[in-house]
């Protein structure tokens, strides 16, 4: 009787390589959030904390929750070059012990990539090209500017990383 793990198709060691980069990418900005949602001012003024961000209050969950689950969809990458996600993990109800139908990973994994770079590539150097992300009063100016500028520049690499991953678990799978 063969084993879960010897019908699976080893990926790449690039792929896997890209897969861990990924969970990489979106860890700064999601630190960055959580010390705006601890009340650090990161370099906002209370004003725009309390305004733009209603931090104290739901805004804390927003940003913590926003970074939790960005970095929870940044490691479902390491599914493409795991073995969970080939087979899915026997503790999940109903599936568990199943193979997974590559389109399931394929298709979410493609648009997620497609999303990401438009809204991280695309969004960005137009925002960039037009002077749109001047900064707003009580915001971040100076070094905080720079500081958060240098731990979101990785989210830049999260949707073509993503893509490259799926295209080389799609090419596995065919």
């Amino acid at each position: 009787m063969r084993g879960v793990n010897d019908s699976r198709i080893d990926s790449p060691v690039w792929a896997r390589r890209a897969a861990h980069a990924v969970a990489w990418t979106t860890l700064p900005s999601g630190l960055w959030r959580v010390a705006l949602g601890l009340g650090l001012p990161v370099g906002y003024s209370e004003q725009a904390l309390r305004e733009d961000f209603h931090i104290p209050g739901w805004g804390v969950a927003y940003v913590i929750g926003l970074s939790v689950l960005s970095e929870a969809l940044a490691l479902l990458t390491l599914g493409l070059v795991s073995p969970w996600g080939e087979v899915a993990p026997s503790w999940i109800p109903f599936i568990g012990g199943k193979r997974v139908a590559p389109k399931a990973a394929v298709i979410p994994a493609a648009v997620g990539s497609v999303l990401l770079f438009l809204i991280w590539d695309v969004l960005e150097f137009v925002q960039w090209s037009y002077g749109a992300s001047d900064t707003a009063p009580g915001h971040p100016t100076g070094g905080w500017k720079v500081l958060q500028e240098v731990l979101y520049l990785p989210l830049l690499a999260w949707g073509p990383l993503l893509a490259a991953v799926t295209m080389s678990y799609h090419r596995r799978h065919k």
